[in-house]
Parts: structure tokens; C-alpha cells; sequence
């Protein structure tokens, strides 16, 4: 009764219009990326409003949901489960993380994986690192979803300063020809060099020529433009 008061409310609050914009943005045309996905206009904060009011799901439920093809509902799911592993213990938090890697097939845009990932895939692995290897299973999934939830999770490593797993998935997904990982992966650098640059340009300077272009400049966003010229211009 719960998930269908949920799909309820989320439908009451579909906004036509915004879909229509949604629905372009997250490329969900005939072979793109988000090919069948279905938007109702809603916004992420809207949506962070109404899971607070349904932490009471169950996995099950929360499974049920996962299942259906609307953008948001999904979102608001996995949103859900992000509330719920935060306040659970460790056996708990176990489950959820158990649950969020058998329904990667439902998370299949990359908001919904960005979302979500660092906060229960990274946070699960950076506190069992027995279980780190799980990263590079999914970094060489022929899914290009699982490959990004791989790279982003690290973020979570990121906030805590441990870099190696971010530069060494970065390594195996260097040569992905897909651009969402290309920004994916370059984003994660970015972030490690806005804690520690000295490690972004060691892994630039053994990697920059080979880097997809996206990838690159992404990763050195944040440095000054004197410096980014050079490295995209290859004067390094």
C-alpha cells in the first residue's frame, strides 16, 4: 500500500512540460544512452521531500518500484534505500548494499547512479576493503552503468583521501569509448586533484596523451588556464 501511495504522489506532482525537457536532456531516444526512459517532471528536491515520507519501504517494495520504466520513481527508490542504509546497522547496511548491486539493470541513467553510489557502494567498501574487488569487476562490466557506478563509488574514497582506487579504476577505464565515462572518469580526477594535485599530475603526465580529450579536460578543470593550455596543447 505504501509503494502505490508513493507512485501516487510522485504522479500528482508531474510537471508535462519539464518531462518534455527531461526526456531530451537525459537522451532518451531511439539508440541513446537513456533510450525508453520516462520522465515526469519532477524535480530531485521534490522528490528528496516525498522519500522522507516513505523510509518505511521495504527492500521488496523498493525492488518493485526499481521495475518500473519512470525516471523518477526509480530516483526516488534509490533515494529511499540512501536514507535507509544511513540509518541502519552494519548487518542492515550489508543488505541494502547486497541489494543495490543485483538491481544495477534498474539503475540505468547516470543521475540515478550518481546519486546514489558513494553513499552506499562506497561507503560499504571503504569499511570492508576485503570487498574492494567488487570495483574492478564492475569497472570491467560490458555495462556501461556498472562501469560508472565503479569509478563514481570512489568518490566516497575520495572525501576520505585515499586516492589509489580512483587512479587505479581510472587506469582500466582509460581506453572506454564511451563519453560518459570519459566525463565520469575525469570528474573523479578532478576531484582527486582538488585534495592532492601532485597525484592527478602523476597520473597525467603518464596517461594525458592517451586520455580521450573529454577526459582530460575534465581533469583539469580546476587548474589555472596558463596551465590547462599546456596540457591540452601537450607542451608538458
Amino acid at each position: 500500500m505504501a509503494s502505490k501511495n508513493l507512485i501516487r504522489e510522485l504522479q500528482s506532482n508531474r510537471n508535462p512540460e519539464k518531462a518534455k525537457i527531461l526526456q531530451r536532456f537525459f537522451k532518451t531516444g531511439k539508440g541513446q544512452y537513456g533510450e525508453g526512459d520516462i520522465f515526469l517532471g519532477i524535480t530531485v528536491p521534490k522528490q528528496r521531500e516525498i522519500a522522507k515520507k516513505y523510509q518505511d519501504l521495504t527492500l521488496h517494495e523498493v525492488a518493485e518500484i526499481l521495475n518500473i520504466k519512470i525516471h523518477e520513481q526509480r530516483l526516488t527508490a534509490l533515494i529511499i534505500l540512501v536514507n535507509k542504509y544511513k540509518q541502519s546497522n552494519e548487518k542492515q547496511k550489508k543488505e541494502i548494499f547486497n541489494f543495490y548491486l543485483s538491481q544495477t539493470k534498474n539503475i540505468n541513467n547516470w543521475d540515478l547512479v550518481d546519486v546514489t553510489c558513494p553513499q552506499i557502494v562506497g561507503d560499504y567498501l571503504f569499511h570492508n576493503q576485503e570487498q574492494k574487488q567488487i570495483l574492478y569487476k564492475l569497472a570491467q562490466s560490458k555495462n556501461l552503468w556498472e562501469k560508472r557506478i565503479a569509478i563514481i563509488s570512489t568518490f566516497y574514497f575520495i572525501r576520505k583521501e585515499n586516492f589509489d582506487d580512483t587512479i587505479a579504476i581510472s587506469e582500466i577505464l582509460l581506453n572506454d569509448s564511451h563519453d560518459l565515462i570519459h566525463k565520469a572518469v575525469g570528474w573523479m580526477l578532478r576531484e582527486v586533484g582538488k585534495k592532492d594535485k601532485q597525484t592527478l599530475i602523476k597520473f597525467l603526465k603518464t596517461h594525458y596523451q592517451n586520455m580521450p580529450r573529454t577526459m582530460l579536460r575534465y581533469s583539469i578543470e580546476k587548474f589555472e588556464e596558463a596551465e590547462r593550455k599546456k596540457w591540452l596543447r601537450g607542451e608538458l
